[in-house]
């Protein structure tokens, strides 16, 4: 049990004896430097349960505290404030349990825990991954990695939008402009050369419908009829329904794509327990419209198209089937949740990773569902996010003006090679080293930028600002793993055995932040937040930075000292590539 939660046990404790009343929670944060304390108790959200002086009140809880907990050897109360004093020896011993713990702060899965599914890419097989799958990836890698050390077990899967208007676009396109190109003969990866003709198709769409336009037609009507749309509707139609030419070069197109997308995901070190495919998956739903039309979940208007109604919870009317008995979105979606739900009979719940214009229709999906009676919709999640924006403006598939991923991360990895080169750090590396560590840099830079926001804030991206070796940033982060693997590699002796010492200030303030990682994982996961994990591990380098300035590591003339202060870097060090594990980020052993 770590100390928070035993003052938290003792508060709760104390706060039923004094005063007769139970209270849900206790709110901490850390001692501000100029008080004395390590932990403080904030009062004033008691004063729910208890009217009366929150000094009072905190000097009440400071004296059962005291009583009560050996390891608590003072108080003081500053307004509404409770300030404890933790015993040294509560930290040494804390981490004479955890210095070879290699799994610190991970929680193994129960064999009686519900899994939890997490979703996350989904992307359309007309064009390639771009910067808003970028974030979404590495926002559905990173919540299923910490759901994982969480104690949850966990499956990764995306649904990939293989059908529609917009995949016969690119199909079309290519019929008819491609001269039978493939990615083997011009070069390309599969997903771009696919890419470059949902942008033709958009092209001579835009001059078939300024031609009907100057012809006198309207332009909502020359959208309609222009010849290219109205043959991508017909060849949409000739796939539903089975035509084998269509079906062929729909197979051949989407392969060439999936292998694009296969090297995409490599590259930026992301993974998948199962997929899914819209073309499998679009027909699912319906047989659970006509149980909930028996149900009195769904009902049928005249035109026989079928709604759920949704007013009394503050939404509106939903639409689950036309009246041609075609099913829509959220059909399809009702029926992937249901089937996944068959397919892993351990599901408890599900991650939906998809931006925030989809609000609204998960509020929807998951309400449905809760109606149609199943109990595990009770424990779905919309991991909604903003866009990302970049200082040239917003992007645009059909126009082609997206941030292709892989450029991407080419320009990443080019950003960290500039940077690095002009700070001279790599001397004594082979030019294969360099590379790599460029490529670690520079997708670490990326990730690091993008996941240390709040998922709901929109971002605005900056290559050169993300690559800065100061800051909150990821290299400045791997910087000082890197810093402390050389302390490591200079200390000739052996530090491995525990010791105990009496604690320098500095070295009490990063055993402190050590003690925090449990409970932060616990937090990342309950708030779905890699946030939490990225500026919780900026924290315990800058406690770090601050402990390495004002003492002395391998200069240290105590030797008992001297591996301690090793000892305690190297844990530091296991923490900041565990926590980054958790953000899908590597740390170089040298920088």
């Amino acid at each position: 049990m770590s100390i928070q939660n035993l003052i938290e046990t003792k508060v709760k404790e104390g706060f039923l004896n004094l005063y007769e009343t139970e209270i849900p929670s206790v709110e901490f944060q850390a001692t501000r430097k100029d008080f004395e304390g390590d932990i403080t108790v904030v009062v004033f959200p008691l004063l729910r349960y208890k009217k009366g002086n929150p000094v009072q009140i905190g000097e009440d809880l400071g004296k059962y505290l005291v009583e009560n907990i050996k390891e608590i050897t003072n108080y003081n109360v500053v307004k509404g404030f409770l300030n404890l004093v933790i015993d040294d020896s509560f930290y040494t011993n804390f981490f004479n349990q955890i210095a070879t713990d290699t799994s610190y702060g991970f929680v193994s899965p129960s064999a009686n825990n519900s899994s939890r599914m997490v979703e996350y890419s989904s992307p359309n097989t007309n064009k390639p991954l771009h910067l808003g799958h970028v974030r979404n990836v590495l926002l559905g890698y990173s919540v299923a990695e910490i759901l994982k050390a969480s104690g949850k077990k966990v499956y990764k899967t995306q649904i990939i939008n293989d059908r529609g208007i917009h995949i016969c676009k690119s199909m079309l396109a290519w019929e008819k402009f491609g001269n039978r190109e493939t990615p083997e003969s011009t070069g390309l990866k599969g997903d771009k050369l696919v890419g470059n003709y949902y942008v033709k198709f958009d092209q001579e769409y835009k001059k078939e419908i300024a031609e009907l336009v100057a012809s006198g037609i309207s332009e909502d009507d020359a959208k309609k009829q222009a010849p290219l749309f109205v043959e991508a509707q017909e060849m949409l139609r000739k796939w539903e329904a089975g035509d084998k030419e269509v079906v062929a070069l729909w197979e051949t197109m989407n392969g060439w794509v999936y292998k694009g997308f296969d090297v995409t995901y490599k590259n930026i070190g992301v993974d998948f327990d199962k997929l899914y495919y819209e073309s499998n998956t679009y027909l699912l739903g319906k047989d659970v419209i006509e149980d909930g039309l028996k149900t009195g979940v769904f009902y049928k208007k005249e035109d026989r198209s079928v709604w759920c109604d949704l007013t009394e919870d503050g939404l509106d009317e939903k639409l689950v089937l036309r009246s041609d008995g075609t099913a829509v979105y959220m059909t399809q979606d009702i029926g992937t949740a249901i089937q996944r739900a068959k397919d892993f009979t351990d599901l408890g719940g599900m991650v939906y990773t998809v931006g925030n214009e989809q609000d609204y229709h998960f509020k929807v999906l998951f309400l449905i569902l809760k109606k149609l009676g199943y109990s595990w919709s009770e424990s779905l999640y919309h991991l909604s996010y903003g866009m990302v924006d970049l200082p040239s403006g917003k992007m645009k598939s059909r126009e082609g003006t997206v941030v292709d991923a892989d450029d991407l991360m080419d320009e990443m990895t080019n950003t960290a090679r500039e940077i690095s080169e002009e700070l001279g750090k790599l001397e004594g590396y082979s030019d294969q080293e360099k590379e790599e560590l460029y490529r670690v840099i520079g997708l670490g830079a990326l990730k690091y930028f993008i996941l240390k926001v709040d998922p709901k804030k929109r971002i605005l991206f900056d290559p050169q600002a993300s690559v800065d070796f100061q800051g909150n940033t990821g290299p400045f982060i791997q910087y000082t793993y890197a810093r402390i693997q050389s302390i490591l590699r200079k200390a000739n002796f052996d530090y491995s055995n525990p010791v105990s010492v009496e604690l320098h200030a500095k070295e009490k303030e990063l055993l402190k932040q050590l003690e925090l990682y449990p409970e932060v994982i616990q937090q990342a996961a309950k708030n779905y937040s890699p946030a939490v994990i990225a500026n919780y591990t900026y924290d315990l380098v800058k406690e770090f930075n601050s402990f390495y300035q004002n003492v002395h590591i391998l200069g240290e003339e105590n030797q008992d000292k001297k591996a301690f202060r090793v000892q305690l870097s190297k844990k530091v060090a296991d923490t900041i590539k565990s926590a980054f594990s958790l953000l899908g980020i590597q740390v170089p052993e040298r920088m």
